[in-house]
């Protein structure tokens, strides 16, 4: 055998995993494994929502704070517009 391969072997054995052979250790540790990401599952969809309400906060709190900064230009004129069409326009001569 060369003594490369079993330097490799010896490594990639170290970092296998292993499965118990006791049924009842494998099947405790299967519903530890399903616990732990159901509660990752979890955890990640509260902290997405929250990290959603907060950003929409955020946007109504500064969108609030830059109108009440804001001051009425007098040079604006506020007004409502409407599009006529050609043919409503009166004849001008």
């Amino acid at each position: 055998m060369n003594i490369r391969y079993v330097q490799f072997a010896k490594l990639r054995n170290l970092f296998e995993p292993r499965k118990p052979r006791n049924p009842l250790v494998r099947i405790a540790l299967g519903l530890l494994g399903i616990a732990i990401l159901a509660v990752l599952v979890v955890g990640g969809v509260f902290i997405g929502a929250a990290m959603i309400l907060g950003g929409i906060a955020w946007k109504l709190f500064a969108s609030r704070k830059a109108r009440a900064m804001r001051k009425a230009d007098p040079t604006v004129v506020d007004a409502e517009y409407r599009v006529v069409r050609k043919a409503a326009l009166p004849q001008a001569r």
